[in-house]
């Protein structure tokens, strides 16, 4: 049978994840990979899953197995709702909805928001999830001006004024790919930008909690609540293989995107929401944290390091004060492509930071490096041996 005639027009957008085709090359015995995006299996609290279990089976029982509401499980919805708080977020349990990952909250937002040609305005470069979670919905995008410091300002209020944009997506803590974060008076800017032109931004905050040095930044929710629609997950700072997403919006928003869940998966897993609302009642979290912070600031400071010292000057990384991701720009024209399939061939992987961008000119030589899955005697090494194909170049 000729299935390929049953596919929706959409089918032709759904491009396979770049990087999930790169880490199938990556996995094999003998690479060490710097490419992945993923927490370390060193950071989830297997110590303590046992009695986080034990803890559900006596509170919810059955309970912790049966539908619930697409909202979510409300004992989570009120745990969540305090650690909000603690980022200066203030929602109401019942304005906070549960969502599977993140990534779940994204393609709810992009199958309720976007019809196709619609103007999406995003960061040059991006998360490359988001794109996968927006392309099938054939948006249009308008890329905008990043630097140091995260999002240029001008570069928002120009799209704002020249485009009819229906969202801003926006990652803007220790961004992925390039771990920046906008700066505390780059917010309030945008901020203003936003409400001045009564524009939407989808805040998409999955490291904020990954912080090694530096003071926390406020979240643009904070400084424009009516204007965001603020996304997060537990995936980085508990499991990620539970799937627990969560967001905060505007009540209008809410409510449309809790029928889009209803009509995608009912409702995220009731016992993964039991786990993880005993995980932040329990006050794990907060014990917790600070072994990941400890286990990931190293490995960072490593990177850094092996890349100041065995790099030529040429390649110029952008500071970061936490998250997962390193990011280097080598001179103009440098291909990072053909940079990275020698470097494979020298058993170490990256990713080459094209992927990142909607404009197919941009990116050619950057290059997106992980940390969290490498001890630092590997990342020097593995370093080393980029900088030595570097030179074979």
């Amino acid at each position: 049978m000729n299935f390929e005639k049953l596919l929706a027009d959409r089918t032709e957008l759904m491009k396979a994840n770049a990087i999930r085709e790169i880490l199938k090359v990556v996995s094999k015995p003998g690479v060490v990979s710097l490419a992945g995006g993923i927490p370390s299996p060193e950071s989830f609290p297997m110590d303590i899953f046992k009695e986080l279990t034990d803890k559900v089976l006596t509170k919810y029982a059955s309970g912790a197995f049966q539908y619930d509401l697409t909202e979510g499980f409300m004992p989570l919805r009120e745990q969540v709702s305090i650690l909000l708080e603690t980022r200066g977020i203030t929602a109401t349990p019942e304005e906070v909805n549960i969502s599977s990952g993140s990534q779940g909250v994204l393609d709810a937002v992009a199958k309720l928001l976007i019809t196709k040609g619609d103007k999406i305005a995003l960061e040059a470069p991006t998360y490359l999830g988001a794109l996968s979670a927006f392309n099938p919905y054939e948006p249009t995008y308008i890329r905008m001006d990043m630097d140091e410091e995260g999002l240029v300002p001008e570069s928002l209020e120009y799209t704002l004024k020249n485009h009819e944009i229906k969202f801003i997506y926006l990652v803007p803590t220790f961004q992925n790919p390039t771990g920046r974060t906008i700066t505390f008076k780059r917010r309030i800017q945008i901020a203003d930008i936003i409400k001045k032109h009564n524009a939407l931004i989808v805040e998409d905050d999955p490291y904020s909690a990954l912080r090694y040095k530096g003071e926390n930044i406020p979240a643009i929710k904070t400084m424009a609540p009516d204007h965001v629609i603020y996304i997060s997950t537990l995936s980085k700072i508990f499991a990620p293989g539970l799937r627990i997403g969560f967001y905060a919006a505007p009540k209008f928003l809410r409510q449309w995107l809790v029928l889009v869940k209803q009509g995608i998966d009912l409702h995220t897993s009731t016992f993964n929401q039991a786990l993880a609302a005993q995980y932040l009642d329990g006050n794990y979290l907060a014990a917790h944290l600070p072994k990941i912070i400890n286990l990931y600031k190293p490995k960072q400071a490593a990177m850094l390091t092996a890349i100041k010292e065995k790099l030529p000057q040429e390649f110029v990384c952008s500071s970061s004060d936490g998250g997962m991701f390193l990011w280097v720009t080598g001179p103009k024209g440098f291909d990072m492509i053909k940079l990275y399939h020698k470097a494979i061939e020298n058993g170490v992987a990256f990713v080459p930071g094209k992927f990142f961008f909607t404009n197919e000119e941009e990116g050619l030589e950057t290059m997106r490096l992980n940390y969290t899955m490498a001890n630092e005697e590997t990342i020097h090494m593995a370093i080393g041996k980029i900088a030595d194909t570097i030179h074979s170049m």
